[in-house]
């Protein structure tokens, strides 16, 4: 399954297929900053979240939330599978303990909610597979160019027997949400803290802008943001949007740093923590996108002081989706507007607490104030 994800599904070939559809949502939301104005501040946070709703539903189902009633119903399912994720339980505690699990509830409430996401996702499937048995199928799968969406591609995989093996619409419903509870909140995450750092160290945000907007003006490819990649780069060192990598389990007994790892244990990776290792970083806790500068050192799984996607085979595999929208939507809002921080607060005491759970999150929602940015073309 995760090969069906890492080469049919977001593989850099389908990603590129779907930047249409990124890069038409990131308008939307440009457009929808600039008819706000400047008096108020604008909750970004929220924003942020419904920009990933929205590119997700329109890549898995081709559809956005507010055009198709089953998303509208699916979403508010995905949130609450979200939450019991990052939430903790007295299951988490005593797994295989049936009295714990009946006592709190947990198991009834999974299975009520994945018993309500199975019925939207079957009958969103069998849309998609009445549309294709129709002679126009072929023109009512790609709107605006955007091409095939995931439940086509799972059904073409499905009907043409490609994996060899069996593929139902079992296999299809577990990789959508897959898609959706890894695809969404993980690079609106990464963005959100991307702005807060660009905030909180102004020099740096000057810096990038800059960029931006001499590949904007002089219509050079998006591609050519090298700074801007560094910044990137040092938002997932600081805030990778999984803290906890998926577990592994030791083949073999091994000793790291000292402590003795018998076989077959269960090992949770910190990745946040590695990102802030003293050993491997000079003055960890300090935002510096410069530290890239002269380092091979990248976040695809070859470095292991820097694994916020994991590594091997197990890496996460939607990591060029990720990757592309995330600088998408940093070089439209650095290049259409400044940004201020709402009245009374200075970037020295711009609050970057975190919340932890599944992703660390912001504390608190981020407020700013955009400005909008129009370019002077000399005469």
């Amino acid at each position: 399954m995760r090969k069906v994800v890492s080469m049919e599904l977001l593989g850099a070939r389908r990603v590129k297929l779907f930047r249409p559809i990124m890069e038409r949502e990131v308008k939307k939301l440009v457009e929808s900053i600039s008819a706000g104005g400047t008096a108020a501040p604008v909750n970004m946070s929220r924003m942020f979240v419904s920009l990933g709703t929205t590119v997700t539903s329109c890549v898995a189902f081709g559809k956005a939330r507010k055009d198709d009633h089953q998303v509208e119903l699916l979403l508010p399912l995905i949130d609450q599978i979200m939450e019991t994720l990052g939430g903790f339980s007295l299951v988490d505690l005593f797994p295989s303990s049936k009295l714990v699990g009946l006592l709190t509830g947990a198991h009834s409430s999974l299975r009520k909610v994945h018993a309500a996401v199975d019925v939207i996702l079957e009958a969103i499937i069998s849309d998609h597979a009445a549309r294709r048995s129709t002679s126009s199928s072929a023109t009512n799968s790609k709107k605006d160019g955007d091409g095939e969406d995931v439940v086509d591609v799972l059904l073409s995989i499905k009907e043409n027997n490609d994996l060899g093996i069996p593929f139902t619409n079992e296999e299809i419903k577990a990789l959508i949400l897959q898609i959706f509870l890894g695809g969404t909140d993980t690079w609106t995450v990464a963005v959100e803290w991307a702005m807060s750092e660009l905030m909180k160290n102004p020099w740096v945000m000057k810096k990038a802008q800059e960029e931006v907007r001499q590949v904007f003006n002089s219509k050079e490819k998006m591609d050519q943001l090298p700074y801007l990649q560094l910044v990137v780069k040092e938002t997932f060192r600081l805030h990778p949007p999984g803290p906890l990598l998926v577990p592994r389990e030791s083949r073999e007994t091994v000793e790291i740093d000292g402590y003795q790892i018998p076989a077959t244990t269960k090992v949770i990776i910190n990745a946040w923590a590695i990102g802030r290792d003293p050993q491997h970083w000079t003055e960890p806790e300090t935002f510096h996108p410069e530290r890239f500068l002269d380092s091979s050192v990248d976040f695809k799984g070859m470095d292991f002081q820097l694994i916020p996607f994991g590594a091997g085979r197990r890496a996460c595999p939607g990591i060029h989706y990720g990757i592309s929208i995330i600088n998408i939507v940093l070089a439209n809002l650095l290049y259409h507007f400044d940004w201020e921080l709402p009245d009374g607060i200075t970037h020295q005491d711009f609050d970057m607490s975190e919340k932890f759970g599944v992703e660390v999150t912001r504390k608190n929602d981020l407020l700013l104030v955009p400005v909008p940015y129009i370019p002077h073309h000399p005469e």
